[in-house]
């Protein structure tokens, strides 16, 4: 008996064409975008997915925003840096040229002053500087930069604007060594401006200095200013040199002064080498008395 015609149902079912679904979506597509343009009917839509999606947008941006920022944070850090040491640079620079102006402005402050003394000083004076403190730690001495060659000789006094700060006691042929007017093996004739009392000036050390041989009751005071006498025949007379501080009169025959230098002893810089003081010739001696 012949069977009847069956056939298996189809697995797949055949649905419409691709092109006719293509055209479909394309349709909705365009009604979407008109309705849109015209009405707004996904703008609500639209807003509820920006919201949900922000987190995500969010996230997503995080890493490279820190990558940004941290780049420009330590490009900031990096020129900040640069930038500060260039002020410092600058700082420092002009910290310098203000020194050395003022050092020159000092510098020519004393060099007017020492003009000014040289002027008042009717003998040839050498200008020099103090070049350093002499090795002797048990005297007080200085090294001028001026020798036998520049006509320095041994004895001559040293001053500076203010005054006397010493006297050449050893001269080589380009440098010279002072001792100070505070060393203790040191002395000056001197007078007092006020009355022209006279005495000498010795070095008593720690920067200071003591009139001796002056009687107890001789006139002088604290306050009276000391000049050099010239009596020894080295230095000029009237050259300013010390200040009296302190007038003791005991029971001793005589008065113990202390005094103060006027010149900036410690702290010279540029001197004057003062040349021996001119005196006149003496007087011829007298004839014999049935001489003619």
């Amino acid at each position: 008996m012949p069977l009847v015609g069956h056939q298996p149902p189809p697995i797949f079912r055949r649905g419409p064409a691709p092109l006719a679904r293509l055209f479909v979506f394309v349709a909705l597509c365009l009604a979407l975008l008109v309705a849109d343009l015209r009405f707004r009917y996904l703008e609500v839509l639209r807003n509820a997915l920006s919201v949900v999606t922000y987190p995500l947008q969010m996230a997503a941006s995080t890493p490279a925003d820190v990558v940004r920022n941290a780049t420009r944070y330590f490009g900031t850090l990096v020129d900040v840096q640069l930038e500060n040491a260039d002020l410092r640079r600058l700082q420092l620079d002009a910290g310098e040229r203000l020194l050395r102006f003022e050092q020159l402005e000092q510098e020519n402050l004393h060099l007017r002053e020492l003009l000014q003394m040289s002027e008042r000083v009717q003998t040839k004076s050498i200008a020099a500087d103090i070049l350093y403190n002499a090795p002797d730690p048990f005297a007080r001495k200085v090294i001028l930069d001026r020798g036998t060659q520049q006509g320095v000789e041994a004895g001559l006094a040293v001053v500076d604007a203010n005054g006397v700060i010493g006297q050449v006691t050893r001269v080589h042929p380009v440098q010279s060594e002072v001792t100070l007017l505070t060393d203790r093996n040191q002395s000056i004739p001197v007078s007092v401006v006020r009355n022209g009392v006279r005495g000498v000036l010795y070095g008593v050390g720690r920067g200071m200095l003591e009139m001796r041989h002056v009687l107890a009751e001789v006139d002088i005071q604290p306050g009276d200013r000391l000049v050099t006498s010239g009596l020894d025949g080295i230095f000029v007379p009237g050259l300013p040199v010390a200040t009296v501080t302190r007038v003791d009169r005991d029971q001793d025959a005589f008065a113990r002064i202390e005094c103060e230098p006027l010149a900036a002893i410690e702290r010279s810089v540029q001197v004057l080498v003062i040349g021996r003081a001119a005196y006149p010739p003496p007087p011829p001696p007298p004839e014999p008395a049935g001489g003619r």
